[in-house]
């Protein structure tokens, strides 16, 4: 079975031009650098809009004192440990030789996205190396420039991963998930894309908006979340996917350099409310390089010094936008029967999908084939996704 997931990988996980600021740049290992890549460059990201100039939200004086004026930014990663646990949610970068492991679900099957997926067996867990809680697990795939995120993560023999939600997120693309599904994230957004990194901030700049977090969230979503994971309707509560930003008249020189570019990224890109937790927590990795001292000096600001940026339309569950899913119009083998140690192509033809996914033993794929060679008779299902569901259509390859 391994010679055919080797195989069958081969096509989709093709790598990318090895330059710094690509995603074949980045450097393969835990916690190491993207060497200045960003994920989501699409030009409707928002992640990686500038909304320095965007209007205030007309309700924003009402969301902020319900979050509260007087609750401390605080920055929710550092160096060392705390309780026993490393501070921040850790990442690694996998290149086409990690072996792509089984993904097996929990509580959320019908909204994650189905393996195989290339997750270490020693990746690391949020709250490594005790970890409890999120459990959250993230991994990029610097040859197929995919990101992979678990949520309740559990290594199970063989290599074998447990999670309650999986997604998986081309990072070459804006992609949004379905309306109403989550990810590994309640909000329904990547993890990663919000992660405060030393190697950016030692770089001089975060080009992109930061994740963070508040005790009471709205029964709501505005773009680009897609989930809420609230019951609250009170509409001074903010929808997930709420973006604050750091207000311009705050003065930030008395800061370290350090500090000012995690400043002057909450003032440009904003942060985005990714999940219910503590009141303005922003999300990093964990880093040993971090100085803990000078990153407490964020909580001197609090929520007065922040602003809501206008939100658009708010989605609630009577207004939950409708469309169709992506059209399969083809999804064949070019043989149905092989023998043992053979090799045969998967073709298929899909419209109006943001990404598409073939289980077992291929995962995230790009283009309009791929070459498998099944050890036994096998059934492959192609998943393709938009943001109003998910179509699927599966073909029998016999082996005798």
């Amino acid at each position: 079975m391994l010679a055919a997931l080797a195989i069958a990988v081969a096509l989709p996980r093709a790598a990318f031009a090895q330059a710094a600021g690509t995603c074949a740049g980045m450097t393969v290992g835990q916690l190491t650098s993207l060497n200045g890549f960003v994920p989501f460059q699409g030009t409707s990201s928002l992640w990686n809009t500038d909304i320095s100039s965007e209007p205030v939200d007309s309700n924003s004086d009402n969301i902020m004192n319900f979050i509260g004026t007087s609750a401390p930014l605080h920055p929710d990663f550092g160096s060392g440990k705390y309780n026993g646990q490393y501070i921040g949610i850790p990442y690694q970068i996998v290149d086409s030789s990690q072996r792509d492991v089984v993904i097996k679900f929990g509580a959320y099957p019908d909204e994650s996205d189905p393996g195989p997926m290339p997750i270490p067996g020693n990746a690391l867990i949020e709250g490594y190396p005790k970890p409890n809680g999120d459990r959250h697990v993230l991994v990029l795939d610097k040859d197929s420039c995919f990101l992979f995120e678990l949520f309740h993560s559990f290594p199970q023999a063989g290599g074998a991963w447990l999670a309650d939600s999986s997604a998986v997120w081309d990072m070459t693309e804006d992609e949004q998930r379905p309306y109403t599904w989550t990810s590994a994230d309640a909000a329904g957004l990547s993890i990663f894309a919000g992660l405060v990194r030393y190697d950016e901030v030692a770089a001089g700049a975060i080009n992109h908006a930061i994740r963070f977090t508040v005790p009471t969230t709205q029964e709501a979503f505005v773009a680009p979340a897609s989930h809420w994971a609230s019951n609250d309707t009170n509409p001074s509560a903010p929808p997930m996917g709420t973006r604050l930003r750091l207000k311009a008249s705050v003065d930030i020189s008395g800061f370290s350099e350090t500090n000012q570019v995690i400043l002057t990224a909450l003032k440009t890109y904003g942060m985005i409310l990714a999940d219910n937790g503590s009141a303005i927590f922003i999300t990093g990795a964990p880093d040993p390089r971090w100085n803990n001292s000078d990153l407490h000096n964020l909580t001197t600001l609090n929520g007065a010094d922040f602003e809501v940026v206008q939100q658009g339309t708010i989605i609630t569950p009577s207004n939950v936008p409708s469309g169709d899913p992506p059209t399969i119009s083809s999804f064949m083998a070019s043989v149905p029967e092989i023998k043992p140690h053979q090799g045969v192509t998967l073709s298929w033809s899909v419209s109006d999908s943001n990404y598409n996914i073939i289980s077992p033993t291929v995962g995230a794929v790009r283009g309009t084939s791929v070459m498998v060679v099944p050890t036994k008779t096998t059934t492959y299902t192609l998943y393709a996704t938009n943001q109003y569901g998910r179509s699927t259509s599966s073909v029998k390859v016999t082996v005798k």
